[in-house]
């Protein structure tokens, strides 16, 4: 039998995995919670491929701004201390660079929630210059444009505040 990649065998991103599925389902609440069970695991100090990761879409189930910008700052912390080697042993994962334009989106987003548009814009700016290293041939399945039209979406709402 043919050893599996090491990819397959990282339980934590299946979990992850499994709980944005719920997230994206709509269960928000469930998700929140098994996010928060592989939190507890994991840790401050825990993989920082699995840190930014559940990060990321904790903050997608927070109710309260201030909340979502904390989860949202702790993967920006975790994406920090990331190298592409550990990211290229998850199958599903970017290049580490190419999770800093969608990082600084959502900052931005919790920002303009927060009424706080100069932090805001600053986030925004670092987005913007940060995805000059997204695909935009359709290599990324649409990632890289997704994000492109959801800084300029900002951007717009942005210059109404």
């Amino acid at each position: 039998m043919a050893e599996q990649p090491e990819a397959s065998k990282d339980a934590v991103m299946t979990r992850i995995g499994q709980a944005i599925m719920l997230l994206h389902g709509g269960d928000r609440e469930e998700a929140r919670n098994r996010f928060g069970e592989l939190w507890s695991e994991i840790g401050e100090d825990g993989d920082a491929l699995h840190r930014c990761t559940l990060a990321h879409y904790m903050a997608d189930t927070q109710d309260d701004p201030g909340d979502e910008l904390a989860w949202d700052l702790r993967a920006l912390t975790a994406a920090g201390s990331l190298t592409d080697e550990r990211a290229a042993q998850h199958a599903d994962a970017l290049a580490v660079r190419a999770f800093y334009p969608s990082l600084h989106l959502n900052l931005a987003a919790d920002y303009v929630k927060l009424h706080r548009p100069e932090a805001a814009r600053i986030h925004l700016d670092r987005a913007r210059a940060a995805s000059a290293v997204l695909a935009d041939d359709g290599t990324d399945d649409g990632y890289g444009g997704g994000v492109r039209a959801a800084i300029e979406r900002l951007g717009l709402r942005l210059r109404e505040m």
